[in-house]
């Protein structure tokens, strides 16, 4: 990614403008990386900053007001209205458009396009709406809350909404890193039992023991389908996939006990039934209202359940190449990029 200074117009009236202060990096970002653009591209969409002005439109926020930035959702479809914004219609358009919904684009000028989820948090500033802001109280640690927008709120939300894992519950979670993680952190609260972590990095699975998992198993070192059977004496009641891998996808569904159910995050996948009462879902955000789950994360991380911060290593924003090829080779959890104020962006062309 290269780092450029740009031109951005100020924010229309149901727009505010954010001064970034910390960006998480986030796999999906990496992959959209990866793939290529027709052009240059702002990405970014796990931030905490500071507003700077607010459009007339905008309710409920003002200027110096700190916020969390999270996934953007239309706000009158059926799915917003009925509170299910990770099922908003327009979803797909709003998050990955790099537009608004009229097809305008803030960094026009510049040949470079943005809104990606609504902010394109890897830059100094962004614009953002109500629907995908978040206020939090005045003295907390903005650069630390940053991640909770998108992988912490995933991985969480999914054991505790998209699932709703109950006490005493059986869960495997495959792959330790970010999102799988937040699983982990969310099972211990929820007092699911047992807690089973799946990595092939040693350093990870060490991290998911210290944060809730009862069993840890390195799958380059053992068959985790064998040691999982021989731990629950059969199969689990849910499982989350993290991996986007097809054939770990297919071990987890063969591991569900009658009626248990496979909760899968990469994309790609739909709801589905299988015998025996069990099913596949396809899970958007952890099913997550922001403004209600990401305060309550905050609550927990406060109250010393839900300890993210063992996660992230920071990184200042010019370091950003560094930290998305730490975080690829798996060096580093979660990288949070440390912002400082001016006009640039880091553009993936």
């Amino acid at each position: 990614m290269a780092i450029e200074r740009l031109e951005m117009e100020g924010p229309r009236e149901n727009e505010a403008l954010v001064r970034m202060v910390a960006s998480g990096i986030c796999h999906t970002d990496i992959d959209l990386w990866q793939s290529g653009h027709s052009c240059p591209v702002v990405l970014g969409h796990e931030a905490a900053g500071i507003i700077e002005c607010v459009g007339k439109a905008v309710k409920g926020f003002r200027r110096d007001d700190p916020v969390v930035l999270s996934y953007q959702s239309c706000g009158h479809c059926r799915a917003c209205k009925a509170g299910r914004p990770p099922h908003c219609r327009r979803f797909w358009e709003l998050n990955f458009g790099f537009a608004r919904l009229d097809g305008s684009n803030a960094l026009e000028a510049n040949g470079v396009r943005g809104h990606f989820f609504g902010q394109s948090s890897f830059a100094t500033y962004a614009l953002a709406t109500e629907r995908n802001m978040v206020k939090v109280s005045k003295g907390l640690p903005l650069q630390l809350l940053a991640p909770l927008g998108c992988g912490l709120q995933t991985g969480a939300g999914t054991v505790m909404n998209s699932l709703a894992v109950k006490s005493g519950s059986s869960l495997c979670v495959f792959g330790a890193g970010s999102v799988g993680l937040a699983a982990v952190m969310a099972a211990r609260i929820v007092r699911a039992n047992p807690i089973i972590a799946v990595d092939i990095r040693p350093n990870r699975l060490r991290l998911a023991k210290d944060l809730g998992a009862t069993h840890t198993i390195d799958a380059r070192r053992s068959d985790p389908i064998r040691k999982i059977r021989a731990v629950t004496a059969g199969g689990v009641d849910h499982a989350v996939e993290t991996t986007g891998d097809a054939a770990i996808e297919r071990a987890a569904i063969s591991l569900l006990n009658p009626g248990g159910k496979l909760a899968h995050l990469t994309g790609g996948s739909t709801d589905h039934d299988l015998p025996g009462g069990r099913r596949v879902l396809s899970v958007i955000q952890g099913d997550a209202v922001p403004q209600k789950f990401i305060p309550h994360l905050i609550r927990l991380w406060q109250s010393g359940r839900f300890p993210f911060d063992r996660l992230v290593t920071f990184y200042d924003f010019p370091q950003i190449n560094r930290a998305i090829e730490d975080s690829r080779r798996g060096v580093t959890v979660k990288p949070v990029l440390r912002m400082e104020a001016g006009d640039v962006a880091a553009l993936a062309a």
